[in-house]
C-alpha cells in the first residue's frame, strides 16, 4: 500500500481503493448469495405460518394453560410451533396468553417454542447448516422447554410475576378470537387472511432479516478466522480438554448473539459462518437458541412485565441454553453424529441455475399470489396498515439497503 522513494513513503490510492471495491463487492455478492439461497424457504415458512394462524382457533387453547403442569407446557409448545417465528410477534403474542390466564411457565414454553421449533426456521436450518442441525434444533428446542421449565418451578418470583400479571392487564386491549375452522378455510375470506397473515409476517420481520443477512456476508469476508478462533477457543485445541472448549463455546455463544442485536431468522446466516470457521456444536446451537436474549427483545419484556421479570426470564434462559447445547453435544457426541465443520460459505452462496433457482421462481409466484389475496383483504375491510413515524431498526434496514446498492456497484465495477 505504500511505496518507498527518495521523498519517503507515498500511499498507494489507487491500490488501496480497489482493494476496498474488492472487498466490498464481495462481501455483498456473499450476502445476497445467503439471501438467493434462503428465499423460497422464507415464502413457504411464512406461507405455512400464515395458513396455520387462519385456520387454527387459539382461543379454546388458552383454557388450558393456567398450569404449569405437563399438559398446559405441552399444549404451549405445540401453540408456539404453530405461530410466527417472529422474536419480536413470539412475545407479543406470550403476553396476550399471559393476559387470558396462561401461566407465566407456560408463556416462556411458548416462545421457546415460536421461535425454535417452527417450520421456516427449520428449512432455514437444514439449508444453510445441514440434517444434523435441524435435528438438534428439534430436539434442543423441546430439552430447552423442559430445562427452562424445571428452572422456573425450582426459582419462581411469586410476587414479582403477580406484579407483572397486573401491568399487563392494566395495559391490556380486548382480543376476541374464536371461529369454525372447516367454514374458514373453504371460503374466500379465510384464504384473503392468509394472504393478510403472510404480508403482516414479512412486514414484522424483513428488517431482522435484511439486517442479519448483510451482516452475515460482510462478517464472512471480514471477519478473519484468528479471530473467531480466539473468542471460542478454537486455537486451544491441543493445550484445553474439548470438554472446556464445548463449555466456554456454550457460555459465550448466547453473548455473541445478543452482541449482533439480531433475532430469529437473521441469525442463521451467522451461526453459519461460525460453523465454517470451526466453531463448536455446543458454540453454534447456543447461538441459534439464543434469538430471544438480544437487547431489544429483553427490552420489549421488560415494557410488558417490568425489569426484574424480563432480566429474571433473558436468566432463566441464558441457563436453559447452555445446559440444552451441552446435553446436546453429550448425547451426539455418544450417538457419533455430531456434526463436523465443513460447510463452505463460497459454494454454499453461489449463484447458479439449480433446484434453488427453480425453487425461487415457483415462490416468487406464491408470494405474488399472496400479495394480491392480501390487497383485496384490506380493500374489503378497508383496513390501514400505515405506520407512523419509523423505527430506528427500519432506519438501519434503509441504511443497509444503500449499502447493499453500495456493494452491487462495486462489484461490478472491479
Amino acid at each position: 500500500m505504500f511505496n518507498f522513494n527518495k521523498k519517503g513513503y507515498q500511499c498507494d490510492w489507487e491500490g488501496i481503493i480497489i482493494n476496498f471495491l474488492n472487498i466490498y463487492g464481495e462481501s455483498t455478492k456473499t450476502a445476497l448469495g445467503f439471501f438467493w439461497k434462503s428465499g423460497w424457504a422464507f415464502i413457504l415458512g411464512y406461507f405455512i405460518s400464515a395458513m396455520i394462524q387462519a385456520f387454527i382457533p387459539k382461543a379454546r387453547l388458552t383454557n388450558y394453560m393456567g398450569e404449569a403442569n405437563i399438559k398446559s407446557i405441552s399444549l404451549s409448545t405445540i401453540f408456539g410451533s404453530a405461530s410466527s417465528s417472529c422474536s419480536f410477534a413470539a412475545l407479543a403474542a406470550a403476553k396476550s396468553l399471559v393476559l387470558k390466564g396462561a401461566h407465566f411457565i407456560t408463556a416462556v414454553a411458548f416462545m421457546f417454542a415460536s421461535t425454535n421449533l417452527v417450520i421456516e426456521l427449520g428449512i432455514l436450518i437444514l439449508i444453510f447448516l445441514g440434517w444434523q442441525f435441524l435435528v438438534a434444533e428439534i430436539v434442543g428446542g423441546i430439552v430447552l422447554i423442559i430445562i427452562s421449565s424445571i428452572l422456573m418451578k425450582i426459582f419462581y418470583p411469586q410476587e414479582w410475576f403477580e406484579q407483572a400479571r397486573k401491568k399487563v392487564e392494566a395495559n391490556a386491549v380486548d382480543e376476541k378470537e374464536d371461529f369454525d375452522w372447516k367454514k374458514r378455510i373453504k371460503s374466500k375470506e379465510g384464504w384473503m387472511l392468509v394472504g393478510k397473515n403472510f404480508v403482516s409476517e414479512w412486514q414484522m420481520v424483513w428488517e431482522e432479516i435484511l439486517i442479519g443477512f448483510t451482516i452475515a456476508g460482510f462478517v464472512t469476508i471480514l471477519v478473519p478466522e484468528e479471530l473467531w478462533g480466539k473468542i471460542f477457543l478454537i486455537n486451544m485445541t491441543d493445550t484445553l480438554p474439548s470438554w472446556l472448549i464445548a463449555l466456554e463455546n456454550a457460555i459465550v455463544g448466547p453473548l455473541v448473539a445478543a452482541m449482533t442485536f439480531i433475532g430469529s431468522m437473521g441469525n442463521i446466516p451467522l451461526a453459519t459462518v461460525l460453523y465454517s470457521n470451526g466453531i463448536f456444536f455446543t458454540g453454534i446451537m447456543a447461538f441459534i437458541y439464543s434469538d430471544l436474549m438480544v437487547p431489544p427483545l429483553i427490552a420489549v419484556n421488560a415494557e410488558y412485565y417490568g425489569k426484574k421479570v424480563a432480566f429474571y426470564i433473558a436468566g432463566i434462559m441464558y441457563a436453559s441454553i447452555i445446559l440444552a447445547a451441552l446435553l446436546l453435544n453429550f448425547a451426539f457426541g455418544a450417538l457419533d453424529i455430531l456434526p463436523e465443520s465443513s460447510r463452505q460459505i463460497a459454494q454454499l452462496t453461489q449463484f447458479k441455475i439449480d433446484y434453488t433457482f427453480w425453487m425461487n421462481i415457483v415462490f416468487v409466484g406464491v408470494a405474488g399470489w399472496l400479495i394480491y389475496l392480501n390487497k383485496k383483504y384490506m380493500e374489503n375491510k378497508k383496513d390501514d396498515q400505515s405506520e407512523s413515524g419509523t423505527s430506528i431498526k427500519r432506519k438501519i434496514a434503509y441504511l443497509f439497503i444503500i449499502i447493499i446498492l453500495g456493494g452491487l456497484i462495486a462489484f461490478i465495477i472491479t
